[in-house]
């Protein structure tokens, strides 16, 4: 694989497989996966999470966006039940806005480095100028 993979994760199944819509729109080589809401309801699950990365890992890397807290601490769940490798990064992001700078940033061919840096900027963003 040529490019940082991602992994989306939320509490809701149709936001991440919406956003993932939108993403593969902009660049579609990326690879990206997602975890969803709980056993069909609204909530996350390490397993699933871990699935999701272990489905467009490679060495290039993967980065991990989330929405709210506990899906944070079921990523961390999922890296723990997989090897431990530095090639698998969750960033510090907001989840939209984050993702789609990530995925344009990994479409470029960036490091796993510079597609977290990207992402995590995404917080800075300044939506309305007054």
């Amino acid at each position: 694989m040529k490019y940082v993979s991602l992994v989306l994760i939320s509490h809701s199944y149709e936001i991440v497989s919406g956003l993932k819509k939108l993403l593969s729109q902009v660049q579609p080589d990326v690879p990206i996966a997602i975890a969803g809401g709980a056993e069909g309801g609204i909530g996350t699950n390490a397993l699933d999470i871990q699935t999701a990365i272990e489905s467009v890992y490679s060495e290039k890397g993967v980065v991990v966006l989330f929405d709210l807290g506990s899906a944070l601490i079921n990523a961390e769940m999922a890296l723990e039940m997989l090897e431990p490798d530095e090639n698998i990064r969750i960033a510090d992001a907001p989840l939209v806005e984050g993702a789609y700078a990530a995925v344009v940033e990994a479409g470029l061919g960036s490091s796993l480095a510079e597609v977290v840096r990207a992402s995590e900027s995404a917080k800075e963003l300044v939506k309305i100028h007054r």
